[in-house]
């Protein structure tokens, strides 16, 4: 009797953990829409390769949102919530403010992925596809991507303020540790990196390195502080490119770059500093099938992030807004 109870109680604490797994919800597939909304990626890659086509930067700019989700309480969605008189987003966060953009192309995708198939696609699978897409669009690479996430109902403003996303001043150290703290490798970290092979930036975020770093190439330098002059205040917003050579396509010239001391911000050059990342900067340099490989591998690693799946979270209607 008592060993029968025994069974009794190992079977129903057995299924219990199956449930709590199920509801959780913890993997994500790469087939999850395949009957609930088969044609995600077509809806998403038209949206996208329209923008794209009317203004390249665009790609990078949709590429960068989904990591400033991933890295800030995983991804989830949260970057793209609006402030309410109640509720303070993501978006007024250092990283963010006057700097990450694309959410009215993030509105039309939904908008799109709403009309195929109401309430089914999540904001934050929305932005891992377009992540994709945008890649693609600019001639990089495409991978097998995991979908399955939920959209959070909150966000915070101090975690994307908290030095979880690093700055364009970073030290190598501070790279390493804060890609480390999201299970992500020195490899995934100069991988990622190499997104920077496209898309543009501030003046505010590279003055300090065109005036007074030493480990820059003098005339690339030059070049840059006549469109990033001094002093702060004067020509702000001026834009360069990551990538001086192709910043419109998604290639590995950015290592190359890198290698002649020609990293747009010091945060891009200390991956090519004499440390642990130089070996994988000078093989990217090399061989970009290499690069293509790794950085489409971490980027699934970092599609991995803390996702909400199961019961978590919710399927928003409107990206910028929590369902009422």
């Amino acid at each position: 009797m008592a060993s029968s109870k025994i069974i009794s109680f190992a079977l129903v604490a057995s299924v219990l953990c199956l449930m709590s797994i199920t509801s959780s919800g913890h993997e994500l597939t790469h087939d999850f829409y395949s009957r609930s909304c088969p044609r995600v990626f077509e809806v998403v890659g038209s949206v996208v390769r329209s923008a794209v086509s009317r203004e390249k930067r665009m790609g990078a700019s949709l590429l960068r949102l989904h990591f400033h989700d991933c890295f800030v309480n995983g991804c989830d969605g949260s970057v793209l919530l609006d402030d309410t008189p109640s509720f303070t987003g993501e978006k007024t966060a250092g990283p963010n403010a006057n700097s990450a953009r694309g959410f009215n192309v993030i509105d039309a995708v939904k908008s799109k992925v709403e009309e195929a198939c109401p309430g089914v696609v999540s904001c934050a699978d929305v932005l891992a596809i377009t992540a994709l897409e945008s890649v693609v669009a600019l001639g990089g690479p495409a991978w097998r991507i995991k979908l399955g996430r939920r959209d959070s109902r909150t966000a915070s403003l101090s975690a994307a303020n908290s030095g979880v996303i690093p700055s364009p001043s970073s030290t190598l150290s501070n790279l390493i540790n804060r890609f480390q703290a999201q299970g992500l490798s020195v490899k995934d970290l100069v991988a990622l990196s190499g997104a920077h092979t496209i898309g543009q930036a501030r003046c505010t975020t590279f003055r300090a390195r065109v005036h007074n770093d030493s480990n820059i190439d003098t005339s690339f330098a030059r070049s840059r502080q006549s469109n990033c002059p001094l002093p702060t205040g004067l020509g702000d917003n001026n834009l360069a490119p990551l990538d001086v050579k192709s910043p419109a396509y998604f290639d590995n010239s950015y290592f190359r770059n890198l290698i002649n001391e020609k990293g747009l911000l010091r945060s891009d050059q200390q991956l090519h500093s004499g440390g642990a990342t130089d070996f994988f900067v000078e093989q990217y340099s090399r061989n970009p099938e290499r690069f293509h490989e790794d950085f489409a591998a971490a980027m699934i690693k970092m599609g991995d992030i803390s996702p909400l799946t199961g019961r978590n979270g919710e399927i928003r209607k409107n990206c910028r807004v929590v369902n009422s």
